[in-house]
């Protein structure tokens, strides 16, 4: 049996409906709450996930801990960095570890999370078409000097994961890491507007995360709809990437092994 496939941010939405094909397709999933009464849920949602983790992504504590006790199992198959927020804050919310939500929930919990556990096989980290706004830059990265403005702080994190993700495959070869842009599909996060199909939103994560189709085999790529997609310059670049890891290693205490 395949080792299991961790889906973070998986209690509804798009995460959910990962989870949910991931074990249709007889691997073994565990799924992630932000607390125990949306684990309860999710558990009821998904009666054949493997295991439910709870974690609030923002206390970096809570992924420290949570990443304790996914790390006694050993490697996973798979980790798809699927939790994220979106841009709608309409000042900057400090989380309990004093970094801006956005930046902390979107990016710095997910790379706290990679660096603490065991070298999965694959890593699916979720960015958006909104990615290519973003400000290729670490500076003022945690919003304490300019002023809020969420919308760009939601492109700039977008860009950080496309960013971290390429960035891995190149440091870590070993390991599949890649991008993936859903689409602006009408979840709670997108809106009741949003014009893309909500029934493909999530199959490309799915689908890199099993890699059993050839196309899905590769590391470092940005994809959208199971196909390559273009993506903002800075994502591969190599400077831009070292940058942002002594950002994010700064930020956490923790610094991502070689």
């Amino acid at each position: 049996m395949s080792r299991p496939i961790l889906v973070t941010g998986s209690a509804d939405g798009l995460g959910l409906a990962a989870a949910r094909e991931l074990v249709a397709d007889g691997y073994p999933v565990i799924g992630h709450a932000r607390n125990a009464a949306r684990a309860a849920q999710l558990q009821a949602q998904v009666p054949g996930l493997d295991d439910v983790v709870v974690g609030d992504f923002a206390a970096l504590d809570e992924v420290r801990a949570m990443a304790a006790t996914l790390a006694d199992r050993g490697p996973l198959q798979a980790i798809i960095h699927n939790a994220g927020v979106g841009y709608r804050e309409l000042r900057r919310i400090e989380t309990v570890d004093g970094h801006a939500h956005v930046l902390q929930i979107n990016v710095l919990a997910p790379y706290l999370l990679t660096a603490l556990l065991p070298r999965p096989e694959r890593l699916v980290w979720l960015s958006s078409g909104l990615h290519r706004d973003g400000d290729a830059s670490v500076e003022d990265i945690d919003w304490t000097h300019r002023a809020w403005n969420g919308f760009q702080a939601y492109a700039d994190s977008k860009l950080f994961d496309a960013t971290l993700a390429m960035a891995l495959a190149r440091r870590w070869p070993q390991v599949r890491s890649n991008a993936v842009e859903p689409g602006w599909v009408p979840t709670r996060m997108g809106g009741p507007g949003a014009p893309d199909d909500l029934t493909l939103g999530h199959v490309t994560r799915a689908w890199l995360a099993e890699a059993v189709a050839p196309e899905a085999q590769f590391s470092g790529g940005y994809y959208y709809h199971q196909a390559p997609a273009p993506a903002h310059y800075a994502v591969q670049d190599h400077a831009f990437q070292s940058e942002l890891f002594d950002a994010c290693a700064r930020l956490t205490g923790v610094r991502l092994p070689d």
